[in-house]
């Protein structure tokens, strides 16, 4: 098989995966090297400051011992394997590299002979890379559960990041549709990965000159709507995964139908509304300061899709509003509707030369169609009085509803409004940016 028939089924096979992101990376170009990692880093669609940027995603072999009954590249189904040599990946990603094709490597796999057959293939990889072809470009590598934690030592210190996929949100999930993994097998890596993590920090605060490992963390995958969890019990484990292993990103991937699968769910279109509405609660724990009790509870385990979760906070705790923007600190604005990180930094600012009304708020480019409802300046609301809880609730959903007479879609959520797009997920956009 030639390089192009295995770049086409190996390519194409990568695309389940969701779970590469911005490196974070400062790594400078060198004379005699190629590749620079810019301060901004190097992802596979959109960069922090909105470029469109390149990414080599691809899987170093879709043969598999295991029989996952959600994956596409699973045992037990018909399709066309391939697999890479180290040489011919590291060839074929210097190619695309000198051209301008990309800008960095995504490297995964199935679990081809054995976990630690196939750690060793990507752990090569990355070796010629970066020692026989000087690459000083950006390498995302997933560790596979079950590789030998020095194996997985080993390529940490050619990548800048790494991701162990979790995949399903329980142990019982995991026995019901992955019967050949085990919750250790995953743990477990993702485990050594923190500790090493942890562990070269300190070192380079000692030696300015230590070799890092794995500079812009560990990140991972949860499939959303294959099993019958709750949103709490996703954003719960979610949050866990933050706390105990310094995670930099928990992705969610909608569950796209594969197979017939009597264990899988008969879903018609993936659900992808819940998927958007949990990188929507993920923002909030992240960056807002929330928890994942304040977001969910027993009573509330699903996320609302008609409100966005800050929404749907708010109106449950209407003890805590209206917030006054000349008087609440920063992380009281936060809380509010409608203000992210942005905008709460620019009221902090603005209103130190004079106190704000709501014209101010719309030239420091405050968006207020949510906000409103929740604020005042100078003591006032946006419309004079109060507006109902009710009325909250229904201007707000309104904003997420699809124009009259047309049904809503089932592509893939995009950033950007255009066609593709979800009809009435107008935020897109501020969510991926933390604007909630």
């Amino acid at each position: 098989m030639d390089i192009e028939e295995k770049l086409r089924i190996l390519g194409g096979a990568a695309r389940y995966d969701v779970s590469c992101a911005s490196s974070g990376v400062r790594r400078p170009g060198r004379g005699g090297k190629l590749g620079d990692c810019s301060s901004f880093g190097v992802c596979h669609s959109w960069s922090d400051d909105g470029r469109c940027i390149s990414l080599l995603k691809i899987l170093f072999s879709n043969h598999c011992v295991y029989d996952c009954a959600y994956c596409a590249n699973r045992a037990s189904v018909s399709r066309p394997r391939a697999s890479f040599t180290p040489q011919e990946l590291a060839d074929l990603t210097m190619d695309f590299y000198r051209r301008n094709y990309i800008e960095g490597l995504f490297l995964s796999s199935a679990v081809w002979v054995s976990p630690d057959y196939t750690m060793e293939r990507l752990l090569l990889t990355a070796s010629k890379l970066r020692e026989e072809e000087g690459f000083r470009g950006y390498i995302h590598i997933k560790a596979i559960p079950g590789a030998s934690p020095e194996l997985i030592r080993r390529a940490g210190a050619y990548a800048d990041r790494m991701s162990v996929n979790i995949e399903l949100p329980t142990e019982r999930s995991l026995r019901l549709l992955a019967p050949d993994k085990k919750k250790e097998d995953i743990l477990g890596p993702m485990g050594d990965v923190a500790e090493n993590i942890s562990c070269n920090r300190e070192e380079r605060k000692r030696f300015r000159k230590a070799p890092a490992f794995v500079p812009a963390g560990q990140s991972t995958q949860l499939i959303v709507g294959a099993t019958p969890e709750s949103d709490l019990r996703i954003v719960r484990l979610a949050e866990g995964l933050y706390g105990r292993y310094g995670l930099k990103r928990v992705y969610y991937s909608a569950f796209v139908p594969v197979s017939d699968d009597p264990r899988l769910p008969g879903l018609e279109d993936p659900p992808l509304l819940r998927e958007h509405r949990l990188y929507q609660a993920d923002w909030l724990i992240r960056h807002y300061n929330f928890t994942s009790g304040e977001i969910l509870d027993e009573d509330h385990p699903q996320l609302d899709e008609e409100l966005d979760p800050k929404s749907g906070w708010a109106l449950r705790n209407p003890q805590f509003f209206p917030v006054e923007v000349n008087r609440a600190d920063y992380d009281t604005l936060l809380r509010v509707p409608g203000l992210g990180v942005k905008s709460a930094k620019r009221i902090v600012y603005a209103r130190r030369v004079h106190s704000l009304d709501f014209g101010d708020l719309k030239k420091i480019g405050v968006v207020l169609k949510r906000a409103r409802y929740f604020i005042t300046c100078r003591g006032r609301y946006y419309s004079g009085n109060r507006v109902k809880d009710e009325e909250i609730r229904r201007n707000i959903s309104s904003l997420y509803r699809p124009a009259a007479g047309k049904a809503r879609q089932s592509d893939q959520l995009s950033l950007f409004a255009g066609s593709g797009v979800l009809p009435g997920v107008e935020d897109a956009l501020t969510s991926a940016s933390g604007e909630l």
